[in-house]
């Protein structure tokens, strides 16, 4: 019998082995902010079951349920029957948008792409005193948060650059539109287009990525396949400063946050810790870390569409790193700097950082003597 939803097709089998067992419930950030079981992996779950019972549709009655996963993949690392549920939620929202269900968020996302280069529709890009689109060993890709967001971090990453010697450099670069396949759209053509060309006039053998989502974009899709046909080699900067050495330390307790992108998605745990190690001798875990790592509740399109629970989310990862007095937050994910800065109540001391900022202000204090 053919199945009504794409979804069904390629994951009826999952959905079916899910045993309700609950093992996901502990761990998913939505339900942590909510206490609503409709809303974690098991819940979704039994919706898309009664769907392919044929006793609900995918409707706009689902929009609510299955649009608030920040595909975090904390319920699939912790799920003994092995359901990819992040995997299954995009395919589900894939079938939804087909059937002209979609959350107003996500559907104004895709329509802004369809007319601007970034997320946020603005006009012209941060240049960051820097010439753009020269001949270099390295393409420095920035990502939109970090060029429209959280453009002081990326200053200071670009400081950081120059100062260990680097040879990179800008492009004009676009939206990877890589987080389009996580709300149900697919990613656009013509900007993957833009970004690879730019790329390849540049001559640059590597790709530094300050984004750990257009990392794993520009590494998995079939859109950037022509980068890795042509020699081209991504890696997140984490994974490019691990090799330096840059002779600073702190004194100030720090601990580090693992954005789910790099961490469960990309299996990069260690990467970090390495570079944050030389520099933070007082480097302290928060309790849940690596594979178990909270979410900060940015992903998946939540901090868009469902700001107070993607808030209520990173207020649960910042009480975690207040548990073990850590003063300095380091992390690598300009999305997860954006969201737990947000979150950070009066009160809380403790700064929060990308880890290359954070070098980068140490190495700044340490020449001014």
């Amino acid at each position: 019998m053919t199945s009504k939803y794409e979804f069904e097709e390629k994951f009826r089998d999952q959905v079916l082995r899910c045993s309700r067992c609950g093992f996901c419930q502990a761990v998913c950030p939505v339900f942590g902010a909510t206490l609503r079981p409709a809303l974690n992996a098991r819940g979704k779950m039994l919706l898309l079951k009664e769907v392919m019972d044929g006793k609900i549709d995918l409707n706009d009655e689902l929009i609510e349920t299955l649009f608030q996963c920040t595909t975090c993949a904390s319920c699939y690392e912790n799920c003994p029957s092995g359901v990819n549920v992040p995997e299954i939620i995009k395919a589900a929202r894939k079938d939804m948008v087909k059937a002209g269900s979609c959350h107003p968020a996500f559907k104004g996302m895709n329509e802004v792409l369809d007319k601007h280069t970034n997320i946020y529709a603005e006009a012209e890009a941060e240049d960051f005193d820097r010439k753009k689109n020269q001949q270099a060993e390295n393409v420095y890709f920035v990502g939109c948060v970090g060029l429209y967001r959280e453009d002081e971090s990326t200053s200071a990453t670009l400081d950081l650059l120059d100062r260990i010697e680097v040879d990179y450099t800008l492009i004009d670069e676009v939206c990877c539109s890589g987080v389009l396949e996580d709300v149900g759209f697919p990613i656009k053509d013509h900007l993957a287009r833009k970004n690879i060309d730019a790329i390849l006039a540049t001559g640059a053998k590597t790709v530094i990525t300050g984004c750990p989502y257009c990392s794993r974009t520009f590494d998995n899709k079939a859109q950037y396949a022509e980068l890795k046909e042509r020699g081209i080699k991504v890696i997140h900067i984490t994974q490019f400063l691990q090799g330096f050495d840059f002779g600073v330390t702190t004194d100030k307790r720090v601990t580090y946050h693992d954005p789910c992108d790099l961490g469960r998605h990309c299996g990069i745990y260690e990467e970090p810790r390495n570079t944050i190690r030389k520099i933070a001798p007082d480097f302290v875990e928060m309790a849940d870390n690596r594979e178990s790592a909270l979410c900060c509740g940015a992903g998946g399109g939540v901090r868009g569409a469902y700001a107070k629970n993607s808030i209520a989310m990173a207020r649960r990862r910042l009480d975690q790193a207040e548990a073990v007095g850590a003063e300095i937050i380091l992390t690598e994910c300009n999305s997860c700097v954006h969201n737990l800065a947000n979150a950070k109540l009066r009160k809380q001391k403790f700064k929060i950082y990308n880890t290359p900022q954070f070098i980068n202000e140490l190495m700044e204090e340490a020449e001014e003597g």
